[in-house]
């Protein structure tokens, strides 16, 4: 018999400060009976996003809505449907959502993310949440039609070990960057951004403040930034871009907890000297991109010419572990929480 019932992480108060351990719970909760249109589906993985570090928060909305105390978490995630009362959606079908962090859940079709039914045959399930998922529509969104990368682009980004960034780089290549530079937190993730993600040259942000970094390693400027942090990082960037350059604002996770803010807004001056275009964006707003993104994605993992890389962590009890992580820089690639073991590892 299907259970009825299903562990979920609660958030149990607002972090003080940096979150804690002690911030989260996991529970047992009931689950509402499935109603007409409705589905049943058990989660095989869920997404860990820097995002959530701002749904912590009680005051500034960052994204979506923030998170409640004492109630659930709530994310992207990808599972198998147990029951079905949706004839479009039956039994077995694989299908992405935003109810995560939770073992099983009950979803109207509204529920679904994005294209909402996935094909296993056509690249394995984790890439779905990962280069193929959200991440990736990110990093695809940001260069393609945002700083609308062009042949020849010298193009830099930010936080580029992690899930958008290790995709932004590969996909700059592919959309016919001549030079792609990063940034990263030690010598290990900035070698690795090299040898396995195709980028031309690495920055460890913590042993050489990015502004040199970028003097030394893109000496004659760059094109386009694809931002992920802000703060320094985006200040050093205002100073390299060329004029007419384009910035993608993506993430701003220098700004996230304790006294972090930094008055960097000085250096804007540069986006009117150079005639900058800054333009933030929400991937959320860009659906009809979507065909184009999976089509021409499928078909570079297919050939090789990218690479998916997760860092996955197993058992919803380790998920809150796993986001204390991704916010410290423990992972590379795609944080991923898998709650139906290993032997899911390759479907």
């Amino acid at each position: 018999m299907t259970a009825r019932t299903t562990r979920v992480v609660c958030l149990v108060r607002r972090p003080d400060g940096e979150p804690a351990p002690a911030d989260f719970a996991v529970e047992e909760r009931p689950l509402p009976p499935l109603a007409e249109g409705q589905l049943l589906v058990r989660n095989l993985y869920m997404s860990v996003d820097p995002s959530m570090r701002g749904r912590l928060e009680s005051t500034e909305k960052h994204y979506t809505h923030n998170f409640t105390p004492g109630s659930p978490l709530d994310g992207r995630a990808l599972g198998v449907v147990e029951e079905s009362r949706c004839p479009s959606v039956p039994p077995g079908s694989f299908v992405r959502h935003q109810l995560g962090w939770r073992e099983r859940a009950v979803l109207d079709p509204a529920d679904t993310d994005g294209a909402g039914r996935i094909d296993p045959e056509l690249a394995p399930l984790p890439t779905w949440l990962g280069l193929l998922g959200q991440t990736g529509f990110t990093a695809y969104v940001g260069l393609a039609r945002i700083a609308e990368v062009r042949p020849g682009d010298t193009v830099f980004v930010s936080a580029a070990a992690g899930a958008v960034g290790s995709a932004a780089g590969q996909f700059a290549r592919m959309l016919g960057a001549e030079r792609v530079i990063g940034t990263a937190g030690g010598p290990d993730k900035c070698a690795l951004l090299v040898k396995e993600f195709g980028y031309d040259a690495a920055a460890d942000y913590r042993a050489e403040p990015v502004r040199e970094a970028l003097a030394r390693l893109a000496p004659e400027g760059i094109d386009v930034y694809f931002d992920n942090v802000g703060g320094e990082q985006l200040a050093a960037a205002l100073h390299a871009l060329r004029p007419g350059g384009r910035v993608a604002l993506c993430g701003m996770m220098s700004q996230f907890g304790g006294d972090r803010r930094s008055a960097d807004i000085n250096q804007l001056i540069q986006a009117v000297l150079k005639r900058l275009t800054l333009r933030g964006f929400i991937v959320r707003d860009h659906e009809d991109l979507r065909p184009e993104f999976e089509s021409r994605v499928a078909d570079w993992l297919r050939s090789g010419d990218v690479l998916a890389r997760e860092t996955v962590v197993d058992g919803l009890e380790n998920a809150p572990e796993a986001l204390l992580s991704l916010l410290a820089g423990g992972n590379v690639g795609k944080m991923l929480v898998r709650l139906d073991g290993p032997s899911q590892a390759g479907r």
